[in-house]
């Protein structure tokens, strides 16, 4: 029992938002963990009243990170109100310029957002890799973190001639697109995808998508790393080094527990393989034994958080997001909700796409190991692995289908209801809607970050990372770089999850409650 804290404050950088850790430590270990959201938004409450297509607009700017995203999946709801099925070409633009975003945010939280970790001199000052870490990683001069801002700005020129412009595109409508791109642009597209992987496989990888797709176990892995110096001088080789010097395996266990809503509808004519019409599949994982998804089991639980009390977990077709800041109670602590999966606490991003399209290697990683921040940041770091080539065969089915459909009509958006459940770069991501004489009468969203980085729920379960964060060591309570590793594993992003900052309190900060018996 603890019986005294000392509160102690450290800053909490690249994580995207304002967000609050705080962590009670006994004898250098976490013991406890409560996850903040210290900032108000209220996009559901802004949409209400608006006309139905408002929210192409309104919601990519929840994020300039994953704009996209919050786009594809304003309008598959508006799709699946209205009836209608894009035609081919359509599935194929959104989908290429979803990949991009979703390619180059795993690239930039990898190298820019994670990896500087390793380049923390205090922390790591007996690292036998330091000296190299800081010059691949150092902030605004390490010589991978320049590349990876100069090639992802590249890659994405690539939805700017999909969709006009990125961040805060608005080219998705109900029924497909709103221009298709000419010859032309398409092989400009083509070039600049062909540039990005083979930057990808030279500097990322270290060898080609081909061979990496041979690795399908942990020794398949270890072999991979002893085959060749390029191998082990990779960004991905050089993670796995490190991760192994500093005992990554060993930290953010988290709930074992995954969810991932599938993406990416296939065209129908189309030589790219998937299962349930989908590229990547839709299921929640126990471990590795994974389970078809039901979106009725998806409820919110705001017993932690500071909205309107209620007295059970709502499907988000009947949540509310009412803001009832009761002040420092003791019991509630954020403005993330609580989203739960038949009321189990799930982690969602890639690691749980991974388990759920059945990778081999990642299901012989949590079945010999379980969920860890390394085995967690490895799915992110080769995501892009998985969907470079399936990029390429769109873009030329594009280029010998450029006459055909890219739009199907739709007049006005009827009455109903539905939803737009998609894979954002950070996990699973939900639009639910309904629609009432071509008016928004009801809008609920629930981010990847809000399953992730949720308070505790009624039952006093803890969230994926409060739960990833217990049995942390905390070497130095000043830098606890150990702890961060945790949280940054799961890429937070709270400008999406939260739905006013406190008044004096610090952003971006670390609590750390050092206990004394």
């Amino acid at each position: 029992m603890i019986l005294n804290t000392t509160g102690i404050t450290i800053p909490v950088n690249r994580a995207e938002g304002d967000l609050e850790i705080r962590v009670e430590i006994e004898d250098g270990v976490v013991t406890d963990a409560w996850s903040a959201g210290t900032m108000y938004r209220g996009f559901e409450t802004m949409m209400r009243g608006r006309g139905a297509l408002d929210g192409l607009v309104v919601t990519p700017r929840i994020c300039g990170i994953c704009s996209l995203t919050h786009l594809t999946a304003a309008v598959e709801a508006l799709d699946a109100i209205s009836g209608v099925v894009p035609p081919d070409n359509a599935r194929r633009l959104r989908n290429l310029a979803l990949m991009i975003e979703t390619v180059q945010s795993d690239v930039r939280q990898s190298i820019l957002m994670f990896m500087v970790d390793f380049a923390n001199r205090q922390a790591y000052r007996g690292l036998p890799a330091l000296d190299e870490a800081c010059a691949r990683y150092a902030p605004l001069s390490g010589r991978a973190a320049i590349e990876v801002v100069r090639e992802t700005k590249r890659l994405l020129q690539g939805v700017a001639i999909i969709g006009g412009q990125w961040p805060h595109t608005s080219f998705m409508v109900p029924g497909g697109v709103t221009s298709m791109p000419d010859i032309s642009k398409i092989l400009q597209l083509r070039i600049i995808i062909e540039r990005f992987t083979a930057w990808y496989e030279r500097t990322v990888l270290g060898c080609s998508l081909e061979r990496w797709q041979a690795v399908d176990s942990i020794a398949a892995l270890d072999a991979w790393l002893e085959e060749s110096e390029q191998h082990r001088n990779s960004e991905l080789g050089f993670f796995l080094q490190l991760a192994r010097q500093t005992g990554l395996a060993e930290l953010g266990r988290g709930p074992n527990c995954f969810l991932s809503f599938g993406n990416l509808p296939l065209p129908e004519d189309t030589t790219v393989s998937g299962r349930g019409g989908r590229f990547q599949q839709a299921g929640w994982a126990e471990g590795t034994t994974v389970h078809p998804l039901d979106a009725t089991k998806i409820a919110e639980d705001t017993s932690h958080a500071w909205f309107a009390p209620k007295k059970e977990p709502l499907h988000p077709y009947d949540g509310e997001t009412k803001p009832y800041a009761s002040g420092h109670s003791g019991q509630v602590y954020s403005w993330i909700k609580a989203p739960r999966y038949g009321g189990r606490v799930v982690e969602t991003g890639p690691l749980a796409e991974m388990i759920i399209d059945g990778r081999p290697l990642f299901l012989d990683l949590i079945g010999q190991q379980g969920p860890s921040v390394l085995v967690r940041q490895l799915a992110r770091f080769i995501r892009p692995a998985y969907v470079l080539d399936t990029m390429h065969i769109w873009i030329d089915e594009l280029r010998r289908h450029s006459m055909d459909f890219f739009y199907r009509s739709t007049r006005a958006i009827p009455d109903g209801e539905a939803a737009g459940m998609i894979q954002a770069a950070r996990g699973a991501l939900g639009h639910w809607v309904k629609v009432e004489d071509e008016r928004i009468t009801h809008y609920q969203i629930i981010t990847p970050t809000a399953w992730n980085g949720s308070p505790r729920d009624a039952s006093g379960a803890r969230g994926a990372w409060e739960a990833a964060l217990i049995g942390t060591p905390i070497d130095d309570s000043a830098n606890p770089v150990a702890a961060g590793h945790v949280i940054r594993s799961f890429d937070p992003c709270l400008v999406c999850a939260v739905h006013c900052l406190v008044g004096g309190r610090k952003r971006g900060r670390m609590t750390l409650g050092v206990g004394n018996r």
